[in-house]
């Protein structure tokens, strides 16, 4: 199992439309093979700070996620919205930052 948490920095202005727009890519993604969870979460002392813990079977269903059509939607939507960004893949062995 392998683990990602991407945090995600927005602004007062673009914070609900980045909310919305990742729900899509939430439900989406919850009904992929290998997703074992996929959660969005808000800083409760920056709700501009918001953060997806994932939680994959293994590194191929990962790769397989960031190749579909509902991930590429959302991410051209949040490119604009987003003004700051970590992402980090956890495995037993590494931690890999993106």
């Amino acid at each position: 199992m392998i683990f990602v948490i991407a945090t995600l920095r927005t602004t007062d202005k673009n914070r609900q439309q980045l909310i919305s727009a990742s729900q899509v890519c939430i439900e989406a993604t919850r009904r992929e093979d290998g997703c074992l969870s996929y959660d969005l979460h808000q800083s409760v002392s920056d709700p501009n700070t918001l953060v997806f813990v994932e939680r994959w079977q293994d590194r191929q269903a990962l790769e397989a996620h960031f190749a579909t059509p509902h991930l590429s939607v959302w991410r051209a939507t949040a490119r604009p919205l987003v003004v700051d960004k970590n992402v980090e893949i956890i495995r037993p062995e590494a931690i890999e930052t993106l």
